[in-house]
């Protein structure tokens, strides 16, 4: 509390001396999340028992604008319910920096931005804040942005270090990428909007106890959507090269969504995503699998997170078709997903060939606004796993794997002012 004081009456102190036009807001963001798991990301093993607990983002978001200057501060902290004793002298987590950033308008058109920010773009597939995960996701980077009515072109870039080392260190940075660089352009042609990618992720590694490289690993494609009366869609398309810790690279990933609204109230959705692997018994060195690096990959493939949420990485790749159906009934929004999933590419149990059929899974969620600045969102899902799962996963297919969760949004505007 002393600390939440001490940040607001500085922002005022600097508001009130000022001569500038200046725009101040405060708000705060209490989101508790209760899950049960049994079965999430994995299927239940002979002896496994469910869990339950309560997660907690506390996040307090301050933004300052004055003319052509923009700042944010983005404070939080991520516990779980009973991580801590009751009496307790200090907090196990504390607090972090979630956004901290200065942006300066050199124009109506370009500005650029500097510090602790998320980077989101379309639809989260390869970049995205990932909002689900409590800690959510940002990055320490630098970005320049050209904006006009109808275009946009984002240049980023990113150089990471563990510490202001004296010497290059001999061990291999591994928090996060070592640097990076991005371009991202964005237009407006009627009704379709057309986004183009390049990423350029460079990893470290030790070829040898002496050598210290850095592996360059290039992500680019398009991200296309057209919105209509009725309507509407969006396909992607992304590309990946380069290499990974020596190991030559080549993969891609394609997806796509056809929706069409029959009423205010009802929508309904068919999609499709392709994501390459490699077959099991495949001898050759290269890299096949497509890795969406940054991307908020709770998103896709189903909420239960079997891929592609720290697993399935350099695996035999991903076929997922699902029906997406959107609703309301009264003040409730309700939205179900059954997701069928298949592998593009070989499963092999013991030298045999397995079926290509990974399982189904059913999302479910419900969404009611109980306030102003209240959201209560539950969900459950169930996967229906495959023997061909168990292979991949190991795990009992025939076990009922499910995960249900409930989770309140409170995100109240605390403070605002305008001179």
């Amino acid at each position: 509390m002393k600390l939440l004081k001490t940040i607001c009456l500085s922002f005022m102190g600097v508001i009130s001396t000022a001569t500038y036009a200046q725009d101040f807001d405060a708000n705060i963001q209490i989101r508790p999340r209760y899950e049960y798991r049994n079965g999430f990301k994995s299927l239940l093993k002979t002896g496994d028992s469910p869990t339950s607990f309560i997660s907690q983002r506390s996040r307090l978001n301050l933004n300052f604008k004055q003319d052509k200057l923009k700042l944010k501060l983005a404070l939080q902290n991520v516990r779980t319910w009973g991580d801590v004793a009751t009496t307790t002298t200090a907090d196990k987590n504390g607090i972090a920096v979630f956004e901290a950033y200065a942006e300066y308008s050199f124009d109506d058109k370009w500005s650029a931005r500097l510090g602790r920010q998320s980077l989101s773009y379309d639809n989260q597939r390869i970049m995205g804040g990932i909002d689900w995960i409590q800690q959510g996701q940002s990055h320490d980077a630098a970005l320049i942005t050209y904006k006009t009515a109808k275009n946009q072109l984002d240049l980023g870039f990113a150089h990471n270090a563990n510490a202001e080392n004296l010497l290059e260190p001999t061990t291999a940075y591994t928090t996060n990428y070592k640097n990076m660089q991005y371009a991202w352009y964005h237009t407006n042609i009627e009704k379709l909007n057309a986004s183009f990618l390049f990423l350029n992720a460079g990893y470290q590694y030790l070829k040898t106890p002496i050598d210290l490289q850095t592996d360059y690993i290039q992500t680019y494609g398009t991200y296309l959507t057209y919105k209509g009366k009725k309507w509407d869609f969006d396909f992607g398309l992304y590309g990946q090269s380069g290499k990974s810790s020596g190991i030559d690279l080549g993969a891609m990933n394609a997806g796509g969504n056809l929706g069409y609204t029959v009423s205010d109230k009802f929508k309904a959705t068919l999609g499709y995503e392709f994501l390459s692997g490699k077959d099991q018994n495949d001898t050759d060195t290269k890299i096949k699998s497509f890795t969406p690096l940054f991307g908020t990959n709770h998103a896709f493939n189903g909420f239960m997170d079997y891929f592609y949420v720290g697993n399935h990485k350099n695996s035999v790749g991903l076929q997922d078709a699902y029906l997406k159906l959107d609703f309301g009934i009264k003040k409730v929004k309700f939205s179900l997903t059954p997701h069928v999933f298949y592998a593009p590419n070989k499963v092999l149990a013991a030298g045999v060939e397995q079926d290509s059929y990974l399982g189904t899974e059913v999302d479910v969620t419900a969404g009611y606004k109980v306030y102003k600045d209240i959201m209560l969102v539950a969900g459950y899902s169930q996967m229906f796993g495959s023997s061909t799962l168990e292979t991949l996963k190991t795990g009992d297919a025939s076990k009922s794997n499910n995960w249900a969760w409930v989770m309140i949004n409170i995100n109240p505007q605390i403070f605002s002012t305008k001179k």
